[in-house]
């Protein structure tokens, strides 16, 4: 939400990655992200397979954001933009601060709690409902 007065677009690109098993399907996932930003037009939700800078140039996108929590975020993410800058000369990479409030955070907890029947609502956006 913070990234959208950055940008004229922001397009939420949810990548597949074959060595990876999600624990929910991308479909699903998208489904819920398209929900959060269902009211906000300059926003479009796309699934991909591939490298994320190959998805980039497809789609003419000259910048990737990234949120960072940690500085262990930082330091791979740095490593990920800067081979991202050698494949695709013409993206950056910007990345914002996590508010402090979600810095604690992680994909793996909410997952987790929800594995073992936790309430995992005050963790997830309001219009997604697991």
């Amino acid at each position: 939400m913070r990234g959208i007065p950055l940008f004229d677009e922001i397009i939420v690109a949810v990548g597949l990655n074959a060595d990876k098993r999600a624990y929910f399907p991308i479909e699903k996932r998208l489904h819920w992200i398209s929900e959060v930003f269902k009211d906000i037009p300059k926003v479009t939700v796309t699934g991909y397979s591939g490298l994320t800078v190959d998805f980039c140039r497809k789609s003419q996108a000259l910048y990737i954001l990234r949120g960072l929590r940690t500085s262990a975020d930082f330091e791979f993410e740095r490593s990920v933009g800067q081979v991202n800058k050698k494949l695709y000369p013409d993206i950056e990479s910007v990345f914002l601060l996590t508010l402090p409030e979600y810095v604690s955070v992680t994909s793996s907890i909410v997952r987790e709690v929800h594995r073992y029947g936790g309430d995992v609502s005050q963790f997830v956006p309001d219009r997604i409902r697991l």
